[in-house]
């Protein structure tokens, strides 16, 4: 599998004031695997086929074991955090939950194969996942208060779930403050291949499409144009981001867009329709770039268009795991085992 993650020594600096805000449920984003009892069978599958390390016993998988004092994370700022992870100045950014933590290993051991594990940085969003990955990789999970509800396996659309995703900008504009590059991930997504070489350019913003329409293979890398809602459908799960004014003012546009758009039971926001309302209205001020969809597609593409994916086999990259319902998982799992 994997080779071992590397331990490394650490520095130090501040935290953010941005507050934290909401978002709108897309239907293209609907993703039925994320309720409790979906991940519990997703859980016991992984376990089960050994796609992951199981994290009760990590000192023999991805991390180290050197015994370390727990008590001292609750202090770790993310400052600190991002100067001890980033390389060239460049951090790899994910934030977990606890019920998350097997979809977290699984996206680790990926990009372990591409050599890119030493930048990456967890943003717990609960204590015991920051104690759970600092045990075993110190330094490189953090925890910026306040913890949301993390304890429990939010279901997409619900508030909780607003309230965990609803902090991404807010974390990524900090970063961006503290003058280094960062690449945003879920956790549900595969490396296949090194992405960085695809990041061509000096470009502000870079994400992908989160459509299942088949683009060119040249297609232009420009924002496309809005959909029937009158926004785009541009996938907040994958987002590079440089530390310019343009990048930041993104962001900032992207935490008012969700204190508009706050969640409630008759309209159950999250932060993708947020994201693309803050594109869309900044697009004439900011250098955005649209990845090739070959290298980078959705779930709706790669998992429903057999066609397409034997046409551009050779050209994937990283392959998000959406639009997955659970009755699927046994199939996609044992695909990307045979693959890696």
């Amino acid at each position: 599998m994997a080779s071992l993650l590397h331990q490394r020594q650490q520095q130090q600096s501040a935290v953010s004031s941005y507050p934290i805000s909401p978002r709108s449920s897309p239907p293209q984003r609907s993703i039925p695997l994320f309720s409790r009892s979906g991940l519990l069978v997703i859980i016991a599958l992984l376990i089960m086929l050994g796609v992951i390390f199981p994290l009760t016993d990590l000192s023999k998988g991805l991390f180290s074991s050197k015994a370390n004092s727990l008590s001292r994370w609750r202090d770790y700022t993310l400052s600190e955090a991002v100067n001890f992870v980033a390389k060239n100045r460049t951090v790899i950014v994910c934030a977990v939950s606890q019920p998350y933590l097997p979809f977290l290993n699984n996206w680790l051991i990926s990009i372990a194969r591409q050599k890119h594990q030493e930048k990456v940085l967890v943003i717990a969003e609960d204590y015991a996942t920051l104690f759970k990955v600092n045990e075993k990789w110190p330094g490189h999970a953090v925890l910026v208060p306040p913890a949301p509800d993390a304890q429990t396996a939010h279901k997409f659309g619900s508030q909780g779930f607003f309230n965990f995703t609803s902090r991404r900008p807010r974390h990524l504009l900090h970063i961006l403050e503290l003058g280094y590059n960062v690449m945003y991930n879920d956790v549900d997504m595969v490396w296949m291949a090194d992405p960085f070489p695809y990041l061509q350019g000096n470009h502000d913003v870079y994400f992908t499409d989160d459509m299942a329409a088949v683009k060119p293979l040249n297609h232009s890398h420009d924002l496309p144009a809005p959909g029937k809602k009158g926004r785009t459908y541009i996938c907040s799960c994958m987002i590079f981001s440089r530390p310019t004014n343009g990048a930041k003012q993104v962001m900032k546009k992207w935490i008012e867009e969700l204190q508009e758009q706050p969640w409630s039971k008759a309209r159950k926001a999250n932060d993708q329709p947020a994201f693309n309302w803050a594109l869309n209205k900044t697009a004439n001020q900011v250098d955005l770039y649209l990845l090739p969809q070959a290298a980078f597609p959705s779930g709706g593409l790669y998992f429903k268009n057999k066609t397409w994916v034997q046409e551009t086999k050779a050209l994937h990259v990283i392959i998000h795991n959406n639009y997955i319902a659970v009755r699927t998982i046994i199939k996609v799992l044992l695909f990307f085992q045979l693959k890696t």
